[in-house]
């Protein structure tokens, strides 16, 4: 008898375990997608909107942007900002900011400058889900705006 009584829980559990288990895988994937993103997690046009608050922003020859025309891996693609004005004291390169078009985080990366920087110059390695233009947005101590944009052709995507 007590054999019986065994089968009878066991086959209960087992019914109750089929039925929540996928109730638990269900409940982990609608978790997943209410995670949120981070305040870094936005598109293109948000992200130039934030960083400059609703302010023009100029096409610049002074900014030198260094990247490849085609980048064989998106995960490491070398970029290279280089600003072409004076870091005085009233007059300098406040910050550099890297952004891509496509990518669902746009801001790569932010960087502040003083005048102590003595050059408005930055260096990195940013990730690139595929092909797309990468744009260096500066910020002037005066509270202007200037950017400078390339392309960049990914032949392996970079971004799972």
């Amino acid at each position: 008898m007590k054999r019986r009584n065994f089968m009878k829980n066991i086959c209960a559990v087992s019914a109750l375990a089929t039925l929540t288990v996928p109730s638990l895988a269900v409940g982990k994937e609608e978790a997943k997608k209410s995670v949120p993103k981070g305040k870094n997690a936005m598109d293109f046009q948000t992200a130039v909107k934030t960083i400059t608050e609703g302010k023009e922003v100029a096409q610049s020859d002074k900014i030198k942007l260094t990247v490849p025309e085609i980048a064989e891996n998106g995960a490491v693609v070398p970029v290279k900002v280089s600003v072409d004005h004076p870091m005085e004291e009233n007059n300098y390169v406040k910050a550099i900011h890297v952004l891509s078009t496509k990518n669902g985080n746009a801001r790569c990366a932010d960087v502040m400058l003083t005048p102590l920087n003595g050059k408005g110059y930055f260096a990195t390695r940013i990730k690139l889900g595929g092909t797309q233009e990468v744009v260096a947005l500066v910020e002037l101590s005066d509270g202007t705006f200037i950017k400078a944009a390339k392309s960049v052709k990914v032949t392996i995507g970079g971004c799972g």
